[in-house]
């Protein structure tokens, strides 16, 4: 496991961003729903009603290209047409694939859970401006300055060594017991769809279970 003085010492070099998810054709494999809504260490911070008939739990990289295409491209839509109307609740879990991905994920969760999606939201939206740059630190410092952090805060949020567990206690988690290997993977009602998916795609699936 990478020690949180290695996460430290990558953040400064380009290699960080260095690991890009690979799609994987979508498996015929359940999971216990049951199993799969126990949260981490931090919680989870889900979105949509309990009572909603489907729900989606991803588990994704902050510096994978496919995580990103997917909340630019397919989540505003899955957000309109099925979370702000109470058909289905959304789980976005940490699974960072490099150091730099593991910052942000801390980053994301350390101003308390109604920050954690509009910083995520904001890092895969301007994923190639930290992400992929010659200072990804300096990059992802002056993105953060954006969404209130200040030196110090920054500093601090990458120095909590509990925080730090946390987040890859998700990602261990879900190897070990959902076997998730690429980002990103979607478990539907269970099932599991590795993969960026379009909303055409969510909708093949989401609409039967909703009887529709």
């Amino acid at each position: 496991m990478i020690t949180r003085r290695q996460t430290l010492q990558l953040l400064g070099t380009a290699a960080a961003a260095a690991f890009i998810a690979t799609s994987l054709p979508a498996l015929a494999q359940n999971v216990s729903v049951q199993d799969l809504s126990v949260q981490g260490p931090l919680g989870d911070v889900a979105l949509g009603p309990e009572t909603a008939k489907v729900t989606i739990v991803e588990y994704a990289s902050l510096t994978c290209s496919h995580c990103a295409a997917f909340h630019k491209g397919t989540w505003p839509e899955l957000k309109k047409r099925y979370l702000d109307t109470g058909k289905v609740r959304f789980t976005l879990r940490e699974f960072p694939l490099d150091p730099l991905a593991t910052a942000g994920f801390m980053l994301a969760r350390c101003d308390g859970n109604a920050k954690y999606y509009p910083i995520s939201d904001l890092l895969f939206e301007q994923q190639r401006n930290w992400a992929f740059t010659d200072k990804p630190l300096d990059a992802l410092r002056a993105m953060m300055r954006q969404a209130g952090f200040s030196q110090e805060k920054f500093d601090a949020c990458l120095k909590d060594q509990k925080l730090y567990d946390a987040v890859n206690a998700v990602k261990n988690r879900g190897v070990d017991q959902f076997n998730v290997d690429s980002t990103p993977t979607f478990f539907i009602n269970g099932q599991r769809y590795p993969g960026n998916m379009s909303i055409d795609e969510l909708e093949k699936v989401i609409k039967p279970l909703l009887g529709e």
